[in-house]
Formats: structure tokens, C-alpha cells, sequence
């Protein structure tokens, strides 16, 4: 885990969530690159000074940010970039490898019933991109159980599960599978791969309506310090993705919530 990304918004997270990176990074030798996204408008009719202004407010609001943090010993890199944040993600991706991406989960929206804003679910949604969701306001702390919960237990490529295998080998984390089988699960998705097995402290099955329902259920009993899920085209937020932001009624949690990404 070398290159670690951290989109900032306008929102207050924008602090906390890049110490947050920053911590981590110290912890696994990573650099911390710093992006502000802002939007350019077309230079006809004087809006060069426009554009000008706008990546000034956007270096600003970086520099805000930087002068308030740690940054310890680690490499922070910041960058504003111009057009639309999911594009310049993208297009910063190409050029430096993201290895994890961390956001908080209103990066721009302030409504208390949102668990993650229209910003930070396309970015979820639409990248290919490992995504570490931090609560707002947290701080921090090497994790020691993760409870890791899927529905299909194929994995056959090893990149998929490469955050979490590292994960697990610098901090020694317990990992608790938690494979939930639902009214569509198929033989083949109730089958676990090797992978998985090998860095398991525990393994149940159990059988609810959704992923989320299961990680309901079992949350009490692991007591997990972060909780994993896996996002695939038919699983895990599939119906929570379709309008990008994902409110606190359908799914919400307290705990740093790590994304992966399984192409298929």
C-alpha cells in the first residue's frame, strides 16, 4: 500500500479525514495525496479570471486544510485539479496508482439523514478504486477485529483482497467471515475461496435478506473495529447505489468501513 488518496470537499470531515490518511500512512510507509476538485468554465466571454479564481479558492482550500493537520513524517502531496470529482479521480488514478482511497461520508452534503452523500457514492460506486469510508470525527486506531461480510465467496483474483491481506499483515488483525447466503444466492456463491480461508480467524454462515442484514445481526456478537464489505455489479449497496447517495435508514454504521472492489 504505497499511494493513498484523499478527495477533500467543503465539508468540516475534510480535517479529520486527512489525519485519519495521514495516521494510517505513517503506520504502512504510504504517501498521502491531497486532491480538491473544482470546476472549469469554457474561456469565452472573460471566464479565464473565473477559472483563475476558482483554482485559487481551491489551493486555499487545501492549504486550510494542510495547516491543520499532523503530518508527521509522512509525504503529503496536494494537488487541485480541474473538472468534474469523479473524472479527476479517474484521470488521477491513470497517473499515480491508488492503492486505497479514504473519504468521509458527506464529503460535500450537510443533510443529517444522509449516511453517504451524492459525492462520496459515485466515487464508491463508479471508481475501481479500494475505499476506506471514515466517520466524521474519527480518529485513528490500528484496528484489531474486522468483520469482513460477502455474499459470493469467489475471489479469483488476489488483487481484489490485497487492501485487507496487508491490512492484516502489519497490524496482525483477526478477520471474521461473515458469508451471508439470501433468497438469490447460488450454489457457486456459497463456495469460499482459498484466499478468503487463509486469513480467517473465524468463518459463519448465515442466512438473511440482505449482506447489510447480516452484518446487523452479527455486529453485537464480533464487536468489530472495522467492517468490510465487497462491492460487486450484483451485490453489496446494489440497490442502495442507484441514486448515488445512501441515507442513514437503509444503512449506517459507526465503525471505518472498508469498500473492495471485485471486477468481474
Amino acid at each position: 500500500m504505497k499511494n493513498i488518496l484523499v478527495p477533500i470537499g467543503s465539508s468540516n470531515s475534510a480535517i479529520t479525514t486527512l489525519q485519519y490518511a495521514i495516521d494510517l500512512a505513517e503506520q504502512v510507509d504510504a504517501n498521502v495525496y491531497v486532491i480538491s476538485v473544482f470546476q472549469e468554465f469554457s474561456k469565452v466571454g472573460g471566464m479565464s479570471k473565473v477559472n483563475t479564481l476558482l483554482k485559487e479558492e481551491s489551493e486555499k482550500r487545501i492549504d486550510a486544510v494542510l495547516k491543520s493537520v499532523n503530518k508527521k513524517n509522512v509525504s503529503v502531496i496536494a494537488h487541485p485539479i480541474k473538472g468534474e470529482i469523479l473524472e479527476g479521480v479517474k484521470r488521477f488514478n491513470k497517473h499515480v496508482p491508488v492503492d486505497l482511497m479514504i473519504i468521509s461520508p458527506r464529503s460535500n452534503s450537510q443533510r443529517e439523514d444522509v449516511y453517504l452523500g451524492k459525492t462520496s457514492g459515485k466515487l464508491v460506486k463508479e471508481t475501481n478504486i479500494p475505499v476506506l469510508v471514515i466517520p466524521e470525527n474519527e480518529t485513528f486506531k490500528v484496528p484489531k477485529k474486522i468483520l469482513m461480510a460477502f455474499k459470493d465467496g469467489k475471489y479469483s483474483r488476489k488483487k481484489s483482497l490485497e487492501p485487507i491481506y496487508k491490512l492484516q499483515k502489519l497490524f496482525k488483525i483477526k478477520i471474521h467471515l461473515l458469508h451471508v447466503e439470501t433468497p438469490d444466492s447460488t450454489p457457486e456463491m456459497l463456495e469460499v475461496s482459498d484466499k478468503l480461508k487463509k486469513i480467517s480467524a473465524s468463518y459463519t454462515k448465515t442466512k438473511n435478506a440482505t449482506t447489510y442484514q447480516g452484518v446487523l445481526e452479527h455486529f453485537q456478537s464480533n464487536e468489530p473495529d472495522m467492517i468490510c464489505v465487497v462491492r460487486r455489479k450484483r451485490g453489496f449497496f446494489k440497490k442502495l447505489w442507484e441514486a448515488n447517495a445512501v441515507l442513514k435508514r437503509d444503512f449506517f454504521t459507526t465503525k471505518p468501513l472498508l469498500i473492495l472492489r471485485v471486477k468481474e
